[in-house]
């Protein structure tokens, strides 16, 4: 069984978001963004591929399409696949997502 500690596996930079792998499979990917405050994942899309943002701590601006909105811990947000999509922590403290996306775009 393969088990992955998310609150070791964090990490975060002053510089830039951190974007941590957790699991990846041709099928799907999981990752955990490490937000400080005032980061941000640029507004983007994927033409093939839902993600799933799963707040787990602090608060962030989702935006997906032309909705935008604080998201705080313990709620989820969908970005379906075509649909421009961003996250931005607002708050004064660290924020973390925790990421799901299929099918895996990064294999093809």
């Amino acid at each position: 069984m393969d088990i992955r500690r998310l609150t070791e596996a964090q990490r975060f930079s002053v510089e830039k978001m951190q974007k941590i792998g957790i699991f990846e499979t041709d099928r799907m990917f999981t990752d955990i963004y490490c937000l400080e405050a005032g980061q941000a994942q640029r507004a983007h899309t994927h033409d093939n591929a839902d993600k799933v943002y799963f707040v787990m701590e602090g608060t962030a601006r989702v935006l997906v399409g032309s909705d935008e909105e604080d998201v705080a811990a313990g709620s989820a947000v969908l970005a379906p696949a075509g649909i421009e999509h961003g996250v931005l922590n607002t708050s004064d403290g660290r924020t973390v997502i925790l990421v799901f996306m299929a099918p895996n775009p990064n294999r093809g």
